[in-house]
């Protein structure tokens, strides 16, 4: 008989989960209780890179001067247009996992999943009806959600998550962001392209205040954010907002979450900004409402987040959990649940790995754009490496200069004894892309002078990878 596998949630954990168990020959149930696709696909990565391109394009058609192209009269965005597009996108991506789930016998259940044991699962339906799914093994897959705070009391028209900013169906005036996280220097730069004029207000005292992004990258997107009209205010927090004469006031203050040493000056002023509308970008929290985790036995931190082994198995034995329900202790991020995904379905057929949360590539869609993979400058010489870096500009290169992308800069970190990579830190045109190299390198323990040594081909962005490395290697 089958192995018996019931997945609840379908975003790229779950999915890539169902997937994996049922080409491995078992008995295959996929719960969820909206879209399949999860966040991912429907309110977040996908949708926000589909207005990135439209965001692109129409920059693109504002810089045809540049490149000898006339066109008569300035364009504009439609956006119900720009939302159409964006929302057939997501449409034809889950086509396409409603595809694959009956190609590979997946039984797919709309409703809301509840954990009773590792044996069984309860299915609410949307009329209400209750259906029993019995098996052998639980994966957990159910993700995060927007963060609401009593400061920014979501309203859906003045004040919006970023759930509803990727339906606004059009351009605020002016706007503020609060978060100058991914998502919102994501969709500052979207807006800011779309005609807004943007206000980013960010509590940490740098852009991008993540862990994994290096300082140096801050510095250059922030560069670069002015550059382009957008307002920055850091170091500071929203305490207040109210709705008055269809505007919207944000009062901000110093932010708590620094010491008072690190605050500027200019930034412990109190200061009311005015806007139509504020995006708020900040945080996340699991979704565990009637999952029934507490009378399952499934362990959870102090936030809620399911607590699992390094083999992804929760306190239950049978159950386990990837994805963002994890929480900030692992790694956010699609990608890293969808691997997390092929290691709990190895483990419940048997094996006993562990998911690898040292070669873990990201990619923010910004303005320029940022990838970035392995040890920053500051976590490397934090771990006691003897560190050596190299940079090299986007302006250097051929590729670039015919492409009219040049801000931007190659950062490679490296222990100096061995010269083995330690990692990379890009920030321009495709730089999402161009970090799949030093990952591959990372993950084989390459050295900077295996990256120095292979030809790259001319002329590409790549050639910039090759040229940071040689920078080390010489």
């Amino acid at each position: 008989m089958a192995l018996r596998i019931t997945v609840i949630g379908a975003g790229p954990g779950g999915y890539t989960a169902a997937f994996d168990a049922a080409k491995r020959g078992a008995d295959v149930t996929l719960v969820e209780s909206t879209w399949l696709g999860g966040t991912c696909l429907n309110c977040g990565c996908i949708p926000t890179k589909t207005l990135k391109s439209s965001a692109e394009a129409l920059e693109t058609i504002r810089r045809a001067g540049e490149f000898g192209i006339s066109c008569e009269g300035a364009p504009s965005v439609d956006m119900p247009s720009v939302i159409a597009r964006k929302r057939k996108v997501s449409e034809t991506l889950r086509g396409g996992l409603e595809k694959t789930c009956r190609k590979l016998k997946v039984n797919v259940v709309m409703g809301r999943g509840r954990v009773v044991s590792a044996n069984l699962v309860q299915a609410t339906l949307a009329d209400g009806t209750v259906q029993d799914i019995e098996g052998d093994r639980v994966i957990i897959a159910t993700g995060s959600n927007v963060l609401n705070l009593p400061s920014l009391p979501v309203d859906g028209k003045y004040i919006l998550s970023s759930n509803e900013a990727l339906e606004l169906e059009h351009v605020p005036a002016r706007l503020i962001i609060v978060g100058g996280g991914v998502v919102g220097t994501e969709l500052a730069f979207i807006f800011r392209a779309f005609g807004s004029e943007v206000t980013i207000v960010e509590g940490q005292n740098r852009l991008l205040p993540v862990p994994s992004v290096d300082e140096e990258m801050s510095r250059l997107l922030l560069r670069e954010a002015k550059k382009k009209g957008i307002k920055v205010e850091l170091a500071r927090t929203v305490n207040a907002t109210k709705v008055e004469d269809g505007r919207v006031f944000a009062d901000l203050g110093p932010s708590p979450f620094l010491a008072p040493e690190l605050v500027p000056a200019s930034a412990k002023k109190p200061v009311t900004l005015e806007a139509d509308c504020i995006f708020m970008t900040i945080g996340r929290v699991p979704v565990t409402d009637g999952l029934g985790l507490a009378e399952a036995g499934v362990a959870t931190d102090k936030r809620g987040y399911i607590t699992v082994n390094d083999q992804l198995e929760t306190s239950v034995p049978g159950i386990y959990a990837i994805g963002d329900i994890l929480g900030p202790a692992r790694i956010m991020l699609a990608h890293m649940a969808s691997a997390e995904a092929h290691v709990a379905v190895a483990n419940i057929f048997g094996a006993s790995e562990k998911p690898n949360y040292d070669v873990v590539p990201s990619g923010i869609f910004s303005s320029p754009e940022i990838g970035d993979v392995g040890l920053t400058e500051a976590q490397a010489k934090a771990k006691g490496f003897d560190v050596v870096t190299s940079e090299f500009q986007f302006r250097e290169l051929g590729k670039a200069q015919a492409m009219g992308e040049l801000p931007g800069v190659f950062k490679l970190v490296a222990d100096k004894e061995s010269g083995r990579l330690l990692g990379a830190h890009f920030a321009g045109a495709h730089a999402t892309d161009l970090i799949a190299e030093c990952a591959l390198a990372l993950e084989m323990g390459a050295k900077v002078s295996d990256i120095s040594r292979t030809i790259h081909a001319h002329p590409t962005l790549a050639e910039g990878v090759m040229e940071a490395a040689a920078g080390i290697a010489e």
